[in-house]
Order: structure tokens, then C-alpha cells, then sequence
């Protein structure tokens, strides 16, 4: 039997999941996390065999979540489940450990086919990750700004598009508000704005943040 735990802050969402995984006989939902914070508790204490990461969470992203919950507990396979298929996305989230990567227009067959690839100890990349992928490393292909990010760089952006304050995500990643600022005007020089505002439109832009519906 193959333990899985989701994370994702939207409840109708972990419904579906749930009744997808529910008709696997070797699968089975152990815990839920509507936040990154949680989910490094709940993994601490369910020690899943898989996790369903989504990446917009909360406070916590899931790309910090990953990283935080693979350093120690580096045999728990995460196949990320989100929305976002832009770069630099898929990449970051793989190099730190991710086992798979998914988006959430997968169909259930693909999406059951992915735990048991992982759990099994394999690698797992939707066909349109692994296209936007390709397409990223063609040379002439647009690169995203956000490309020339370091992953806590691309971590603090991801919380600055949410609104959050430097305080806030100093408390939220364990830092000092100063190292918080720094990074912060880190991205603004690599990406050449001078504004949150300027880097909201530039994640609305690359597909890094999705627009209120």
C-alpha cells in the first residue's frame, strides 16, 4: 500500500483527489495540509511514501515546503501538482528533489500512473512540463526574468507577489527581516524593476502568478 499525503489550501481540490485515489486499491490518502507549515509537520509525523505538493500555498510555498521536507526526509517522493508550468518553475522544484511533476489538467489515469511511478522509485514529468522544458533549453527561446533567480530569491518573489511584508516572510522562511530586504532588492537589480507592483505584472506575465479569476 502506497501512503500519500496532499498538500493544497483548496478543499474542493483535495476532495477530487481524494475520490480519484479512493478507486486505487494500492494507494491510500493519509493526511491533508492546507499550508507548507503544516505540511512539514503532518510529513514529520506520517512519514508518507508520496506527497501531492501543489506550489501557490499560503505563506510557505511549495517550493520551500519541498526543500524543507526533502532535507529531512529525503526518501519521500513529492510529485508536484499545481497549476504553474512556466519556467523556472519545473526546474527548480526538480533539482532540489522533486520526483515528479504534474499540472493539474492532467487526467486521473496520469495522475495515479505518477504515484506509482515515484513510489516505485522512477521519475515522472507530464508531457507538457517536460515540452516547456525542451522548449526552454532551445537556443533563442525567451528566457524568463525570473529564470535569473536563486531559488530563495525566487522564494521571496513568490511570497512579494502575494503581498506579504518583509517581516512577514523573515518569520515565515526563519530570517532576519535585513536579509529579507536584501534579497529582496537582489531581485529587483537581476530583474531590473523598482517596484512590487512592476514584479506582480512580470509573475502575471510569465505564468509565475495566476490572475484572479
Amino acid at each position: 500500500m502506497t501512503s500519500i499525503m496532499v498538500v493544497d489550501d483548496h478543499e474542493l481540490f483535495r476532495a477530487g483527489l481524494r475520490g480519484i485515489i479512493s478507486k486505487e486499491p494500492a494507494l491510500k490518502i493519509v493526511g491533508e495540509a492546507s499550508s507548507g507549515e503544516q505540511a512539514i509537520r503532518l510529513a514529520r509525523e506520517l512519514v508518507p511514501d508520496v506527497i501531492l505538493m501543489d506550489v501557490e500555498l499560503p505563506g510557505l510555498s511549495g517550493l520551500e515546503t519541498t526543500e524543507r521536507i526533502l532535507k529531512v526526509q529525503p526518501d519521500v517522493r513529492v510529485v508536484v501538482l499545481t497549476a504553474h508550468s512556466e519556467p523556472p518553475l519545473p526546474a527548480r522544484l526538480l533539482d532540489i528533489g522533486a520526483a515528479g511533476y504534474l499540472t493539474k489538467a492532467c487526467d486521473s489515469r496520469e495522475l495515479t500512473n505518477a504515484v506509482k511511478a515515484v513510489a516505485r522509485g522512477e521519475r515522472y514529468i507530464g508531457s507538457e512540463i517536460a515540452q516547456q522544458l525542451a522548449l526552454s533549453l532551445l537556443p533563442g527561446t525567451p528566457q524568463s526574468p525570473f529564470q535569473e533567480l536563486t531559488a530563495r530569491e525566487l522564494e521571496i518573489a513568490l511570497m512579494l507577489t502575494q503581498g506579504m511584508k518583509p517581516q512577514s516572510i523573515a518569520e515565515v522562511i526563519n530570517v532576519s527581516p535585513k536579509t529579507v530586504a536584501t534579497h529582496k532588492y537582489n531581485i529587483y537589480d537581476k530583474m531590473g524593476i523598482s517596484s512590487e507592483v512592476e514584479l506582480l505584472r512580470l509573475a502575471l506575465r510569465y505564468g509565475l502568478v495566476k490572475p484572479d479569476p
